[in-house]
């Protein structure tokens, strides 16, 4: 069932997909853009964002590569798929995404070849910056020393290459692996779940841009969501995607707190388990 044309949506607004038309600048994003934006245009060399699953750090490694000026900014994007990544992969990634157009087979050659478009970059009057995402997938010391080396490229006290990753908690322990590395760390950010009132104005900011003219959810049921959700964006699109196939199945015209409960419950997000123990989560309001 497509529940878009029977409450008259353009788009499916709770795609987990990312998509930069519902970037919705709630505090804890901006406050992650703002800080990330400085360490780019300061070129600050190492600037991390942490944040649990869910959270919402590739909307806002998206949103960054977005908005960063291409007359100002050579910018490049890796997402880690996998922990067996290499050095020299890495390296060759850089470099073809900096506009190195034939990476050479030797790293010697190849580091070569990033430093003089790095160079050719700057005397452009434009800022290197790579966004890694995922970055908790580097776990190898290696490629811990070699972003360190890179680091190293300067001119006229300024750096040359700077790198923002995104990860979970654990990327600490990858940075951990090489001391020097982790003290060169210019900037960090913690990113927090959304606020109760914020995960309601990011609801109907995804609303919107579907052109959504009425009202879909109730007070209470905004309350359940955050509830549910713990305020993670990825969960909030989940919980709301599947309620309103549920409210459309059911010709229901709104959605209320008691269809959040049964769509958490088939989930499975109404019970934590710690141990052997299992508990039922109630909201309390």
């Amino acid at each position: 069932m497509d529940y878009k044309q029977i409450f008259g949506l353009k788009d499916q607004p709770f795609s987990n997909a990312p998509d930069n038309r519902f970037y919705y600048d709630s505090p804890q994003h901006s406050r992650a853009i703002l800080k990330l934006n400085h360490a780019a245009e300061m070129m600050k060399g190492l600037a991390v964002v942490l944040g649990d699953i869910g959270t919402g750090k590739t909307t806002v490694s998206r949103r960054l590569l977005e908005i960063l000026p291409d007359d100002q900014y050579e910018t490049a994007l890796l997402v880690i798929v996998h922990s067996e990544v290499t050095p020299g992969w890495l390296i060759s990634k850089i470099a073809l995404q900096m506009g190195v157009e034939k990476p050479a087979d030797s790293k010697a050659a190849l580091v070569g070849q990033l430093y003089e478009q790095l160079m050719k970059i700057y005397n452009d009057g434009r800022k290197a910056v790579v966004i890694i995402d995922e970055a908790n997938m580097l776990k190898n010391k290696e490629i811990m020393e070699e972003m360190r080396g890179l680091l190293n490229m300067e001119v006229n006290g300024s750096m040359l290459i700077t790198f923002l990753l995104f990860g979970l908690p654990d990327l600490e322990q990858c940075l951990a692996l090489d001391p020097p590395l982790r003290e060169r760390i210019a900037v960090k950010h913690k990113l927090e779940p959304l606020t109760s009132e914020s995960t309601r104005g990011y609801i109907q900011y995804r609303l919107s841009v579907v052109d959504c003219t009425r009202e879909l959810f109730t007070d209470s049921a905004y309350e359940f969501i955050h509830f549910y959700s713990d305020g993670k964006p990825r969960l909030i699109n989940t919980i709301c995607d599947n309620a309103l196939l549920e409210a459309a199945m059911a010709g229901a015209q709104i959605v209320d707190e008691t269809l959040i409960e049964t769509v958490v419950a088939d989930l499975g997000l109404k019970s934590e388990t710690s141990g052997a123990d299992t508990k039922t989560k109630t909201p309390v309001f």
